[in-house]
């Protein structure tokens, strides 16, 4: 298929796939193809697929029949492969005779939301070989306590990259992979009993739908087979982690870190327990410090802007056709910002206060709102936006937008209903406001700056963390 389709080591492809068998195929046949394979949110619209497939310059484009529709097909400038009886038979047809370790390895392209409201692709590490890349997956999987030993549960979309990069780390070392469709809190628990599962991963909200079940759900659950319980990508608070420690036991592990450079820390439940709020130590690796404005570094417990630097990459990962924007995340020799703030205690342990950039993480979900304001600002009747992230107990953010009406428009539930009924034909629903203010002007420097934070801050009041 790769002398087919004329794919060679550091080409494109994409995907847009939901959470079968297949995925997991195309990943790992891209990983040891040399091909760097983006898959696609399926909660994209066509247009938003069309954009990621032109930016990554895919060479291939792989679908899911349950997925796909007409239009995404139709603007695919490559050739396009559905998955199921066609893949099938091309798969059939091909030499299983294996690549040599020494040939360079494909890494997932991942894109994540970027500056200027359109998505940038992230490419990691470019030049490993296969063996390096296996090597470095098995070495990630001791870091974060998973031992190969049982079957790894896959309950979120792997079109992220948390859920299969760490399933990925897992059948590396010898787990099979479970795969759920989709997140259900009973099943969920059925499986890890039924399957014995014994890794597993999750985010803040799927925790919240866990602890919603009904007691006596919840009591006939044997958490005994679990050895660890990864969770991260979105902020999760110190109420619904207790709960979650209390019911299943000390095998909760936390990490921090991003689509950019994979995770930075990582921290045990004792470690947490010991130091509420943390996001851990950082990974072999890593090191993390805090700096000031003047990039000068901080003491313990003084918060400033979180600086990783991989000790071992002096460019662990860079935006696919961005030279810019890859340059403006470093700050020397493998030392970048994810543009998280937060602080360092004696101990060494990490914690997240808040965000130097405006990105919202909902649910586990980057969303950046210069997209959304993008959307929001043409409907006829907004003079003026501005969108941000407000606390939510269940997603640990969500999308807030405040607007300034035109003259002669009124403020009301109609108007909300119009403009995000109008916003859903153009964005993803996920990227929508759950809901929207209205003001009659909005706070604004002379030279147009937005004074995001005054209006974020009385929705913050009474929490301790801002992200």
């Amino acid at each position: 298929m790769r002398d087919e389709w004329h794919l060679e080591p550091g080409h494109h492809a994409a995907m847009l796939m939901g959470n079968r068998v297949e995925f997991v195929d195309l990943m790992l046949g891209a990983q040891f193809a040399g091909v760097h394979l983006a898959p696609i949110n399926w909660h994209l619209t066509p247009e938003e697929v069309h954009y990621i497939l032109e930016d990554s310059q895919a060479r291939a484009y792989f679908v899911d029949p349950e997925l796909s529709t007409d239009p995404e097909c139709a603007q695919a400038q490559c050739p396009t492969l559905t998955v199921g009886p066609e893949l099938d038979d091309v798969l059939d047809s091909l030499d299983a005779t294996p690549l040599p370790l020494d040939s360079p390895a494909g890494t997932p392209l991942l894109y994540t939301s970027g500056t200027t409201g359109h998505p940038k692709g992230i490419v990691r590490p470019g030049t490993q070989t296969i063996a390096e890349s296996l090597g470095f997956l098995a070495e990630a999987a001791v870091s974060f306590h998973m031992t190969g030993t049982g079957p790894h549960l896959v309950s979120g979309p792997m079109y992220h990259g948390s859920p299969y990069g760490f399933a990925s780390m897992e059948l590396n070392i010898g787990a099979s992979i479970l795969v759920m469709p989709r997140f259900d809190a009973t099943q969920m628990l059925d499986l890890i009993m039924e399957r014995e599962v014994r890794t597993t991963h999750l985010v803040p909200v799927m925790m919240t739908r866990l602890l919603e079940l009904s007691e006596a759900r919840r009591a006939a659950f044997d958490p005994s087979p679990l050895s660890c319980v990864l969770h991260g990508a979105a902020p999760v608070s110190v109420d619904v982690k207790r709960r979650m420690i209390e019911w299943w036991g000390p095998r909760l592990v936390e990490y921090w870190g991003s689509s950019e450079g994979g995770a930075y820390c990582v921290a045990t439940s004792d470690e947490w327990l010991d130091h509420p709020g943390t996001v851990g130590k950082p990974v072999p690796r890593y090191e993390i410090f805090a700096v000031d404005e003047e990039g000068n570094p901080l003491g313990p417990g003084e918060v400033g802007l979180l600086l990783c630097r991989n000790t071992l990459d002096e460019e662990p990962f860079r935006y696919w056709n961005a030279p810019d924007k890859t340059q403006s995340a470093y700050h020397g020799p493998g030392t970048f910002t994810v543009h998280d703030m937060g602080s360092i205690d004696a101990e060494g342990y990490v914690y997240l206060s808040d965000r130097a950039s405006d990105m919202i993480i909902s649910g586990g979900v980057n969303i950046y709102p210069a997209e959304v304001e993008a959307v929001l600002i043409a409907h006829p009747s907004v003079s003026d936006v501005a969108v941000f992230g407000i606390p939510d107990d269940e997603w640990g953010e969500s999308v807030k937008a405040i607007v300034q009406p035109t003259l002669g428009s009124t403020g009301d539930p109609a108007l909300e209903r119009e403009i995000l009924d109008w916003a859903r034909q153009h964005i993803a629903g996920f990227k929508l406001p759950r809901s929207i203010d209205f003001q009659a002007e909005l706070p604004r420097e002379e030279n147009g700056k937005l004074y995001k934070r005054k209006l974020r801050e009385p929705y913050w009041e009474g929490h301790e963390r801002r992200i």
